[in-house]
């Protein structure tokens, strides 16, 4: 297993954890062993916003006695009063469902307490209005939750949430069919996205990715809006280098389910390779380093992918990114301007042009 740093908690987080999507329709014995062999490989980060209610009972009979090793993401306002997840901002409901998850998880504490699916503005209105919010806080002061999240599906709107400062974890849906503005929950534009990314990164906010399949469309060439089918390795090859991700978060429901994750620490670089993807760039990410790094080697050295992200990251406002750029062994004045790198950028980035753009911003600072 993999794991990535939250520099906003400390927290320790594995590169691939458990989304919770429809375990809950699984047996009790499969669900178990499950979510027993996902902790003894590593995996140490949960997503609880469930199909189904029996999904938290699952994980307190699977996994109470190893708890502290764990990571929860627990959702205000998912509720579960008929078996089935439902969505509300009124303040009882919530109450009642918190305590009913806290008592199937077999825990007294929520690592991630989750401002939960806020994709208008009106919703989080509504959430401040009802108490919701209020209420979260006041556990954290007391101890009960020990971070804030925010799971949204639009960008504006996140943005939004993200600047009262209260959020140190971001669950977002990243895969490339949202991002290239194709699927349900495509909002906000190719760039947009990669700004809120950014964002995030500079502000030190993890996030922990949802819908990376696309509900599965990515994985079928019948379905896919590409015409061509993606495997799962790819899908999480394209998160994992997004900006400020330290997590992504697949359902299962089996232990093979989990075998097929793990398989991704197992396979070549070239079985993870998304490149294909530089055949559908919209025009708004066209030309715009995703520092997915297939441009590398550089015969210069040149980590291209990270000078490009200190750049953006500096441009975005982040004070450290300067520093840490400075301290590269070999940095973007190095460039031979060979554009070995441009011939093998799949998102068509005139990278020796970006090379004497990025020395010239810091050589100025």
């Amino acid at each position: 297993m993999e794991y990535r740093i939250n520099s906003k908690t400390g927290d320790k987080i594995s590169v691939i954890g458990l989304g919770t999507s429809y375990i809950s329709e699984a047996s009790e014995r499969d669900a178990v062993e499950a979510l027993e062999f996902a902790y003894e490989n590593g995996i140490n980060y949960a997503d609880l916003a469930t199909a189904g209610d029996k999904t938290f009972g699952f994980y307190g009979k699977a996994l109470a006695s190893v708890r502290k090793n764990m990571f929860y993401q627990v959702h205000f306002g998912a509720y579960y009063d008929t078996g089935e997840y439902g969505w509300t901002t009124e303040l009882d409901t919530v109450k009642r469902s918190i305590d009913f998850q806290l008592t199937e998880l077999k825990t007294d504490y929520i690592d991630y307490g989750y401002i939960h699916c806020i994709d208008s503005e009106s919703d989080f209105n509504d959430y401040q209005k009802n108490g919701v919010l209020q209420y979260l806080l006041d556990l954290k002061k007391q101890g009960v939750v020990r971070h804030i999240g925010l799971s949204s599906h639009t960008p504006a709107v996140a943005d939004k949430i993200l600047g009262l400062g209260i959020v140190d974890m971001l669950m977002f849906s990243i895969n490339p069919g949202y991002d290239y503005q194709h699927g349900e929950y495509a909002h906000g534009s190719g760039s947009e996205r990669m700004e809120l990314y950014r964002r995030c990164d500079a502000e030190g906010i993890g996030i922990a990715v949802m819908k990376p399949f696309s509900g599965g469309q990515l994985l079928d060439a019948r379905t896919s809006p590409f015409g061509k089918a993606l495997s799962v390795y790819q899908c999480i090859q394209y998160a994992l280098d997004k900006p400020a991700v330290l997590t992504v978060l697949p359902g299962i429901a089996s232990v093979s389910d989990v075998k097929r994750l793990l398989k991704f620490f197992e396979i070549s670089e070239d079985e993870k390779d998304y490149s294909v993807l530089g055949s559908f760039t919209p025009k708004d990410m066209s030309g715009v380093c995703v520092y997915c790094n297939h441009c590398q080697p550089c015969p210069a050295g040149i980590d291209i992918g990270l000078v490009n992200k200190y750049y953006d990251l500096a441009m975005a406002g982040d004070d450290m990114a300067a520093d840490h750029y400075r301290k590269l062994s070999v940095n973007a004045g190095d460039c031979i301007k060979c554009r070995h790198c441009e011939g093998r950028c799949p998102f068509h980035v005139k990278q020796e042009s970006r090379m004497d753009e990025i020395g010239r911003y810091f050589s100025g600072r």
